[in-house]
């Protein structure tokens, strides 16, 4: 796929934190913890390509989707066929809430299909593993304007400097670059030189 086109899992990094986002994207940094190989290993059943039905159910998996549009990419881990809508899919390790990262992620892929099928799709849905449970996402109109907002604002952000650490420090903590960002080292030193 054209480099300009930002993949839709970058997307998710960027609205989980900005500085993230941009260690990943425009560095190349990656690291593994607990969290990213727990991530791995929920995918491991989902990763392959193919097609197959159940319960009435047909399910694509890992399906290649972009918009020409939006410039963006990537792969969703499924959609589903049921009663003649289209369902996108995304599997996430943690547990069901708001998340905003994984919501955008869902709906750029949404959008992305939209555009290549000239069909609607009204919801998708996300499995929280933690939960096991799937939770239905639907693409109002708000959603669909803060996703795309989100997207150009990443795009825009790679031209610019290296934003600073977020001030949450529980997403830090988490964080599989935190030895990377130094997100505490970078806040103490910024207070100092006040």
């Amino acid at each position: 796929m054209n480099e300009d086109f930002l993949p839709l899992a970058y997307l998710n990094a960027w609205e989980y934190c900005h500085r993230r986002f941009y260690l990943e994207y425009e560095l190349g940094e990656m690291e593994d913890n607990e969290h990213i190989l727990m991530g791995r290993h929920l995918h491991r059943n989902i990763n392959e390509e193919g097609v197959s039905e159940e319960e009435g159910v047909t399910i694509h998996r890992q399906q290649w989707v972009w918009s020409d549009r939006l410039l963006v990419s990537g792969i969703i881990d499924a959609v589903e066929e049921r009663d003649g809508l289209l369902i996108p899919l995304e599997y996430k390790k943690g547990k069901m809430g708001n998340h905003l990262n994984d919501r955008f992620q869902l709906c750029a892929a949404a959008l992305c299909l939209e555009e290549r099928l000239g069909r609607e799709i009204a919801w998708g849905e996300i499995f929280y593993a933690a939960n096991k449970r799937r939770q239905k996402i639907i693409f109002s109109p708000q959603l669909r304007q803060m996703t795309e907002t989100a997207i150009w604002a990443a795009k825009k952000a790679v031209t610019g400097a290296i934003p600073p650490p977020i001030d949450n420090a529980k997403k830090c903590q988490d964080c599989s670059l935190q030895g990377i960002c130094l997100p505490f080292e970078v806040k103490q030193l910024r207070q100092e030189m006040i």
